[in-house]
């Protein structure tokens, strides 16, 4: 038996796929299927897929399916489940290896993160071609963050173009420019980029990461895109007491519009994200706030969109 201390994490030679979820309407034009990649250079406090930030597979536990059958708790032999402890699952003891999964009936435990090829991908997202093709739909890559490797990438977004469906990628932005304009940009035909801050610090310290990079990619990206290139869509989440201020979504406004961006979103916050959390065992303390449990209302989102159309640019 492996001793306490010793945590496991599975590290795969290549991204998981956390789902390929079909008849998806807000993930782009048309009717689509999304393909999410688990794994993530941020760790952005409000993550609406906490599930998707390590790149290993997780376990993860639904107390409202289970129906307290014991089976898994039978077969782990390294007796980390348990109901005396909060979260059922001693995550310090478990060693990923997923039998409580194979013996669940109620699929209360389930695995986070399996590996797909890209044949594997192609062949569960050609089954909608028919339904892109009648609503001007496709494939959008989301995560996590679908360039954590882009050797992977670069082979899945080859494989849609040849099949011809129309590739739509949801990034961050943290990525290495000129491997990415080589070897996945042509093969694109849009982009929705996330522009969370315009301040470095408030990136450091709500992100986790500088976003340096991520402003100078989206320069780069933006100017390819007005000489012909591929559609770029900033999009930048509107997080109560984070990134919502007036300060924050005005320098934003300035930051796009210096750079001649004509059309943004601002994404209107969803607070159903924490028990996500839960299920991985993962405690944010940010899920304790109140104002994090809220929908935001019409009136401030109104708001926000005015000092984008101030500066001249369009909410979409």
């Amino acid at each position: 038996m492996r001793r306490p201390e010793e945590k496991a994490e599975a590290k795969p030679t290549s991204p998981l796929v956390l789902e390929i979820k079909g008849n998806s309407l807000d993930d782009g034009p048309g009717i689509r299927s999304v393909v999410f990649i688990k794994g993530c250079p941020l760790d952005c406090v409000w993550c609406h897929n906490p599930e998707s930030k390590k790149r290993g597979s997780e376990l993860s536990f639904d107390a409202e399916l289970c129906v307290a059958c014991d089976a898994c708790i039978e077969a782990c032999e390294e007796k980390a489940l348990s109901r005396r402890v909060k979260g059922f699952i001693r995550r310090d003891r478990c060693t990923l290896c997923f039998r409580c999964v194979e013996v669940c009936p109620s699929g209360a435990l389930s695995r986070v993160g399996r590996e797909m090829s890209v044949a594997e991908i192609m062949v569960k997202v050609k089954r909608d071609i028919p339904f892109y093709k009648n609503s001007g739909g496709g494939v959008t890559l989301s995560g996590g963050e679908p360039t954590i490797s882009i050797e992977f990438l670069s082979e899945l977004t080859r494989a849609l173009k040849k099949a011809k469906i129309h590739t739509l990628l949801e990034t961050c932005g943290l990525f290495e420019m000129g491997r990415f304009r080589s070897m996945v940009y042509p093969n694109l035909n849009s982009i929705y980029y996330d522009i969370k801050f315009a301040d470095e610090k408030l990136h450091r310290k709500y992100c986790g990461a500088s976003n340096k990079i991520i402003l100078e990619n989206f320069s780069t990206l933006h100017e390819l895109y007005l000489k012909g290139g591929v559609p770029v869509l900033p999009r930048t989440p509107l997080v109560p007491g984070i990134t919502d201020s007036e300060k924050n979504i005005s320098d934003i406004a300035d930051f796009l519009r210096d750079r001649k961006v004509k059309k943004a979103v601002l994404l209107a916050y969803n607070p159903l994200w924490h028990e996500k959390n839960d299920k991985i065992g993962v405690d944010n303390p940010y899920s304790r706030e109140k104002k994090m449990r809220s929908f935001m209302t019409r009136e401030r989102i109104d708001a926000l969109k005015e000092i984008y159309r101030s500066a001249g640019i369009e909410t979409v």
